[in-house]
This record gives structure tokens, sequence and C-alpha cells, in this order.
């Protein structure tokens, strides 16, 4: 882990092979935040912003049925599918590159399984919400693959001001945007709060340091964040009080 400070923000960067790491036969996972068995009291939230775990499940294996509570749970699915059950009587499949969003609220019980015959790659990302108790919902959307030109993708928020914007909703006054860029687009991303970056795939400078496949990295004290891509990459950008 190591902080650069620029006159765009402070960029504190955490690689890949640093990261709270568990192999369950079944699931390999890393941890950004500590998770489970993973305790690092550095490394505890970052603003409401709670857990991001980069999960490879093995085929035919998942999470059995288990209990949440007044949490907003987000997957974002890399390769493959997984497949969610629950307790509100919610069954649905999200594939790769789309978002499925969970509002545990006053509680729910549900089950994520990888019923497919490749492995599935995804993240699961937590953020504590901003109403306790709420009514538990459930939803996930398609979101194009496609390359982007201007801007990131809007895929989850619970701001006014992105209501009708298509992005999936929680219960809290954040952003989360994503997608995938050719080699040498610019393109910058405006931040309400402070930032949390992922790379999912190639390698991209981020306001100026760069940053390379499964490297994470909280970005404060900057109103924008500029990506350049260095070779194909892919990138989710969390934004959040």
């Amino acid at each position: 882990m190591k902080t650069i400070s620029t006159d765009r923000g402070n960029i504190k960067v955490f690689p890949f092979e640093s990261l709270g790491h568990a192999n369950h036969g079944w699931l390999e996972t890393r941890h950004h935040f500590s998770f489970a068995d993973y305790l690092n009291r550095d490394r505890m939230y970052f603003g409401n912003l709670r857990v991001i775990n980069d999960d490879i499940i093995a085929p035919g294996k998942g999470f059995d049925f288990h209990p949440h509570k007044n949490m907003e749970i987000i997957t974002y699915v890399r390769q493959g599918a997984i497949t969610h059950k629950d307790s509100m009587g919610n069954e649905g499949r999200t594939s790769a590159g789309n978002i499925q969003v969970m509002s545990a609220g006053r509680g729910v019980v549900h089950a994520e399984y990888n019923l497919e015959k490749e492995e599935t790659i995804l993240y699961q990302i937590w953020i504590t919400p901003n109403q306790m108790n709420v009514e538990p919902r459930y939803e996930a959307k398609m979101f194009h693959s496609s390359f982007v030109t201007d801007e990131l993708k809007l895929l989850v928020s619970g701001r006014a001001e992105n209501t009708g914007k298509g992005a999936l909703f929680i219960y809290q006054d954040a952003a989360i945007y994503g997608g995938r860029l050719e080699a040498e687009k610019v393109i910058s991303v405006p931040i309400k709060y402070q930032a949390y970056v992922v790379i999912s795939e190639g390698e991209a400078l981020i306001n100026g340091t760069l940053l390379k496949k499964g490297d994470g990295a909280e970005v404060t004290n900057a109103h924008t964040i500029t990506v350049e891509a260095k070779t194909t990459t892919e990138i989710i950008v969390i934004d959040a009080p």
C-alpha cells in the first residue's frame, strides 16, 4: 500500500497481492476490506463502503441460504453467471456484465449459486444504508458491455439527481460507475464525496497513478477522477460518503 498526493487529490493504492485472501476450494476470494476470517484493523471500511470481495466461484457451488439486515448488497458479475434466490420469493440469473442489488433492510434470507459449467467471477460490494429497517427489495439489470466513449456508465445510485437515469437504486447517497475502455481512451468521472476505484481488467492511470488488474485505490480530496486506459481496461468507481 502506498499513498500518493498530487494536485488532483490523494490516492492510496492497494495492490492485488496485498489484499486479504482465502481459498475454500469452491470459493477463492480477495478482500479489499476486513471480512470473515480476514481481519485488518486498518482496512475495516472506507466511509460507508464496507465490503468489496473479488470472488471466483466454482461451477455448481455457491453461498447457501443466509441472513442479512440493513445493508445494500451489490453484485457485479464479470464472468459466468450467478443465480439468486431469497425469502421474498425472488429468483433470477445475473450474467456477466450485469448487476443485481439487494436492500436487506429489516431482514432477508438469500442464496447465491453458480449453476453454470464455468467459474463465475464477480465483485460483491456492501454499502451501509442511510435508511434503516426498510422493506427488503431485490432487482437486477442488464447493462450493455460495449466500450464507453464519453463517460462511464452510471450503474447504481440512490441520489435524487440520478433518478430516471437507469441506475439500480440503493438506500444511500452514493453512485457506482463502470465500463470498458479501449486502450489510450481518456475519460473523467465526477466525484461528490470520495471514491474507491477497482481495475477489473487491464491497466489505467487514475489521476496520473498507475493501477493494474485487481488493484484497488482510495481517492480523496478530488472532485474529478481522470481515467487514462493504458490497455483495454474495465473499471469500477464507487463514490460514497
